[in-house]
């Protein structure tokens, strides 16, 4: 069984991260999703909710699982006996910087590949700062995420 596993702050989760999760779940037996705790940030949503989020979204999809985790993505996969780090990719500024963490995270853990998919064009332009910025400025969201997400952005934006 290959275990991947797709770390990340998902705040909050877009299509973006939905598409490459589907696609992945087509690509190996079991996908962890990991929903970075990063106390050093201070993100829209608590981890238990963006876990939350992401377990309504991806409901549909039988293999995959999601939850919290702190510290290297690379332990995390170990901890979940994962082979795999999967990290999208929307554009080629992101290539660099991925690359950079793949070679560290390859370094620190020779046995853990690290897989990159590139996000469908259709979602490139798209990530979880953007669309805060528009939600909180009382834009049309509903191309970004789908409704559950939406819902629940609308929801912290207003209290």
């Amino acid at each position: 069984m290959v275990i991947a596993v797709y770390p990340g702050s998902f705040d909050p989760a877009t299509y973006g991260h939905l598409d490459v999760i589907r696609r992945a779940s087509v690509s190996f037996d079991r996908i962890i999703v990991g929903v970075l705790h990063n106390s050093a940030k201070s993100p829209l949503f608590s981890v238990e909710e963006r876990v939350n989020i992401l377990e309504k979204a991806t409901k549909d999809i039988p293999n995959v699982v999601v939850q919290p985790f702190e510290g290297l993505s690379v332990n995390f996969a170990r901890e979940n006996h994962a082979q795999v780090i999967v990290r999208g990719l929307r554009a080629v500024t992101d290539f660099e910087y991925e690359l950079q963490m793949a070679q560290t995270n390859r370094v620190l853990a020779p046995d853990v590949d690290t897989v990159f998919m590139t996000t469908s064009l259709q979602y490139a332009y798209l990530s979880s700062t953007i669309m805060k910025e528009v939600a909180s400025f009382g834009g049309d969201i509903s191309k970004f995420a789908p409704p559950e997400i939406i819902e629940a952005v609308r929801n912290k934006m207003k209290g």
